[in-house]
């Protein structure tokens, strides 16, 4: 699927643009009956719309953007993909690296500023 309909590890598929084509406001039973079914990819995880804002008992949903912002809030670790993972993390102990640019790496002077 397109990376347009992937959010947060979330993949809506063909569901974001039906959504997009609802009347809102729209009951919780009307939008389950009409979408209940639709399959929603979290990481290697699926669940259907009902499955994930079911519980919410929610009496109507405004806008499309309030249902994925439903769905959002009620998906789990499946979504995340890597746990525990950031790229910002500090060095390790004994982990030696070089960024480009360093000033004490041959051929680079100061960093041009704008």
């Amino acid at each position: 699927m397109s990376d347009d309909t992937r959010e947060l590890g979330v993949e809506l598929g063909g569901l974001r643009e039906d959504l997009g084509e609802e009347s809102y406001p729209i009951s919780q039973d009307e939008l389950l009956e009409n979408h209940g079914g639709a399959q929603i990819e979290m990481g290697e995880e699926t669940a259907t719309l009902e499955e994930l804002i079911g519980p919410l008992n929610e009496d109507a949903y405004e806008s499309s953007g309030e249902v994925e912002q439903a769905i959002m809030n009620m998906v789990g670790d499946e979504a995340i993909g890597r746990k525990n993972y950031s790229d910002r993390t500090p060095y390790a102990p004994g982990e030696e690296r070089q960024d480009k640019g360093d000033p004490d790496d041959e051929g680079h002077g100061d960093p041009e500023s704008f």
